[in-house]
């Protein structure tokens, strides 16, 4: 097989295990077998409307075997997959269509359309196609069988991960073949996934972590990927308990449900092997909730640049090290470096830096943020670590989300995990704003559990007791709901955007 990039996949599993089961998704099944043909028919249909080697390919919608199909299809060609965040609005998906040079776009119902066409050559609709628009099944359907085995060397372009940036346009991190290939063997070395894996696939798969650290090392395995349309913590526990899931991976957000969830003290949670997570800082009382269940809880690192995986922390240190992001993942190298790019001391935060086969090549159409990110071959994440005297790293936030307060430097994550202690909070964000006598100080901004009462006197005072003054926020403000993006991270410049002014 000339294809040595991800389009071969689907051939090498229906040779390998053609009846097993690759995806489930609502009440339907797909075989390996069956996800080869349709993807062989898929990229025959889109070779059909003019896709070539090297044209981007874009996919808007929620969860479902089509993003798989249309992933496989694009790179049977040696084409670029483009998922999209379809939470955006439609200004925003336009602007990522138009910048990736998109020739078709794959939509979801509901999913806007976008209104200037521009240089796609066409839209494809999953269901209810409009005026103009190709109808996704009888398309597939109909498209030629005959096996294609275009040349794809592994140093091509994959795909284009739109970064879910907080300032400006997102940024689109291209990813190799290989860097996709790396990254699965990392994390197929990292949780020892097994070939009869059930995955359950949460997390929206346009963000890096659901695609590359769960659907595609699952499907690599030949074992089987149960795929959510969206996140909502009852079908959680349903699919947990109809097709015993045996590994699962979750942000913050997702865990932090689950464990309010009034099924948490019952609910059977026997099959499950191996929870992950990653994206953000996770408050050490969570992991714990976790743990006391008996359930292995592993967190790891990375960025979108990273494929995602750059660092991980396997299970049998998973209770030991606790709150650790782990060491680097295997094949990875990761630096913790002061401004002036020496390594720091045991304890000293600094920026992380990661260097290996999973690392972007680059920016799409971006040479000046290209250059800015790499130092002599070393990728700038523009997060802030300490690194313990095992060698295992800590994640203490962003370096752009630290403030000082009087000469201090306070890290929200840490007041965030504090905070979380508190019984009445399910949710909480700290930001540094003006102050005229330290510089700068915390404001909290926290979501209380449903029923549960609190106020800034009595949160103030639980943070007090437990960490300097000059860590605890100077105000406190209960809301609804934390903004958040589509991978579920809280958009810190939106809270920053609506607390102008000194406190």
């Amino acid at each position: 097989m000339r294809n040595h990039g991800i389009g071969g996949w689907p051939a090498r599993r229906a040779q390998m295990s053609p009846g097993r089961t690759a995806f489930v998704h609502e009440d339907a099944t797909t075989t390996f077998a069956e996800v080869h043909e349709r993807a062989t028919r898929l990229a025959a249909q889109l070779r059909s409307a003019g896709v070539r080697r090297g044209d981007r390919v874009a996919f808007l919608g929620p969860n479902h075997p089509a993003f798989a199909e249309t992933l496989f299809a694009t790179h049977l060609l040696g084409a670029v997959f483009v998922p999209l965040n379809w939470r955006l609005a439609a200004p925003e998906i336009g602007y990522m269509i138009e910048h990736s040079g998109a020739s078709v776009l794959v939509r979801a119902p509901n999913c806007p359309a976008p209104a200037d066409r521009g240089a796609l050559r066409a839209v494809v609709a999953l269901r209810d196609p409009a005026s103009g628009e190709i109808d996704y099944e009888p398309w597939v359907r109909s498209g030629d069988p005959t096996p294609i085995d275009e040349p794809v060397h592994q140093d091509e372009p994959a795909l284009i991960l739109y970064t879910s940036g907080t300032t400006g346009r997102p940024k689109g991190a291209v990813l190799t073949h290989a860097n996709v290939v790396w990254n699965c063997v990392n994390i197929m070395i990292g949780v020892d996934v097994a070939s009869d894996e059930v995955t359950l696939v949460s997390a929206p798969l346009f963000h890096v972590a659901a695609l590359n650290q769960t659907l595609l090392p699952t499907f690599l395995k030949g074992a089987c990927s149960v795929i959510m349309p969206r996140w909502d913590v009852d079908s959680c526990y349903d699919l947990i308990a109809r097709h015993r899931i045996t590994w699962m991976f979750g942000v913050t957000t997702m865990f932090a449900e689950l464990a309010r969830s009034p099924r948490w003290c019952t609910a059977d949670l026997s099959s499950l092997r191996n929870l992950m997570t990653g994206g953000a800082p996770v408050p050490p009382a969570l992991i714990t909730t976790f743990q006391d269940r008996g359930l292995v809880f592993c967190q790891g690192y990375g960025l979108t640049e990273t494929a995602p995986g750059a660092t991980f922390l396997e299970a049998r240190e998973s209770v030991a090290k606790a709150g650790s992001v782990g060491v680097p993942v295997f094949f990875a190298d990761v630096r913790v470096v002061r401004p002036d790019l020496t390594d720091v001391e045991v304890g000293e935060p600094g920026e992380v830096l990661v260097r290996g086969p999973n690392v972007t090549p680059g920016y799409w159409g971006d040479p000046a943020a290209t250059a800015a990110a790499f130092t002599d071959g070393w990728f700038h994440s523009g997060d802030l670590a300490t690194v313990d005297q095992d060698g295992h790293l800590h994640i203490v936030d962003r370096l752009k989300d630290m403030y000082i307060s009087g000469g201090e430097n306070v890290y929200p994550a840490e007041v965030e995990g504090v905070l979380f202690e508190h019984p009445a909070v399910a949710e909480c964000a700290v930001i540094g704003v003006p102050h005229e006598k330290w510089g700068e100080a915390g404001k909290a901004f926290v979501v209380l559990r449903p029923g549960a009462t609190a106020g800034a006197r009595q949160l103030h005072q639980h943070v007090a007791e437990r960490l300097a003054k000059y860590k605890v926020p100077v105000d406190f403000e209960l809301v609804d709901a934390l903004p958040r993006t589509g991978s579920g991270k809280v958009q810190k410049g939106r809270l920053r955007a609506i607390a102008p002014g000194p406190a």
